[in-house]
């Protein structure tokens, strides 16, 4: 059987699509082959697991035709792909499905595709709205529709040898080897600003971990956050408090820098499920976003929302413009977290 699948465009989204992929290789065996459609920023997460046999990169805006959707359908159609599962809801996605000559052609009727796809679900709507269901049930729930058996929710990924030989070096430039825990700071994500924690509240959390438990601090970030992350280095003045600003920033040094974590503190973004795909403890702080709708099934991650009239408004920016969902979220109530996790994965205090 040769599958192809249209991954989702976001970090987390791929990640929390890793159920599916398994349940598709597991289902169809182990001859199955799984062509992965990918944008070219998500194209690491999956590096190290077994599902995917080969990557078509698809970037609508790229100077290569071959990446575009036209060239991405074509693409497709040489490879005779047999079946294709389609999980982004976007009209060009169903259209590229459609060109690619797949006989089977599954997702969700949404955006006027429906005609594009002959294997198809309706997401389930209340009161004329979508009702939140987690992305994880949302895609494996069009596995089954292909008649795959009930799979398990957890996530899961793996690392490269060269992404740890990255990670090694960053431990070695930090002197974190000599470390007894390390708790990463993860400060940003892709979608917007409605789910940015101050960047002071990051920094009286920084310095309270490293007064008060023997652990150093590692500030994460991605190429848009280095300032943020060198900022709350420099702010915390703690020789414990170190961050990621000035290495070679890639997904798969920050999945390995997570999978060697004691515990994570991060907005809801990507990183907050790589910690669930590696079993990593895990504080989520969420504002604005409704937290059914990205529910990874992490039993070590203690989420935490501070409920306002407004929210969750699910908008990329604060429309009333002061942002309470977040700022009234205190470093009292996060550091009480990781506190908790402190106490339920023996993160000792400091002496």
């Amino acid at each position: 059987m040769r599958i192809g699948v249209m991954l989702p465009n976001w970090i987390g989204d791929v990640v929390m699509a890793t159920p599916t992929l398994r349940a598709l290789y597991n289902w169809f065996g182990p001859d199955v082959q799984i062509t992965g459609v990918m944008r070219p920023y998500v194209s690491q997460v999956l590096e190290g697991t077994p599902w995917i046999n080969k990557k078509l990169t698809y970037d609508r805006r790229s100077k290569n035709s071959n990446h575009r959707w036209v060239g991405v359908s074509k693409a497709l159609r040489q490879l005779d792909v047999e079946w294709i599962f389609v999980l982004p809801n976007s009209l060009r996605a169903g259209a590229i499905a459609w060109l690619s000559g797949a006989r089977q052609r599954t997702g969700y009727v949404r955006n006027g595709r429906g005609l594009l796809l002959n294997r198809s679900l309706r997401p389930l709507r209340n009161a004329g709205r979508w009702k939140p269901v987690s992305a994880v049930d949302y895609y494996l729930k069009l596995a089954y529709l292909a008649g795959c058996p009930p799979s398990p929710q957890h996530l899961e990924l793996d690392t490269t040898t060269e992404e740890e030989r990255q990670a090694d070096r960053v431990w070695d430039r930090l002197g974190l080897w000599s470390a007894s825990q390390v708790v990463a700071l993860n400060t940003g994500g892709a979608y917007g600003a409605s789910k940015n924690w101050p960047v002071e509240y990051f920094i009286e959390l920084a310095q309270r971990i490293s007064d008060e438990t023997n652990a150093n601090v590692l500030v994460l970030c991605g190429p848009q956050e280095r300032r943020t992350a060198d900022e709350i280095e420099v702010r915390a003045r703690r020789p414990q408090v170190k961050s990621l600003a000035k290495d070679d920033l890639s997904v798969g040094l920050l999945k390995a820098c997570i999978r060697r974590s004691t515990l994570l503190v991060t907005t809801d973004s990507g990183p907050r499920h790589f910690a669930a795909a590696f079993n990593i403890p895990s504080v989520a702080l969420f504002g604005a976003q409704d937290p059914r709708w990205s529910m990874n099934y992490h039993p070590q991650e203690i989420l935490l929302q501070h409920q306002v009239p407004c929210g969750p408004c699910g908008q990329r920016t604060c429309p009333l413009v002061h942002h309470q969902c977040m700022h009234q979220l205190s470093v009292d109530r996060v550091f009480q977290a990781v506190q908790q996790q402190t106490k339920l994965n023996r993160l000792a205090p400091a002496a």
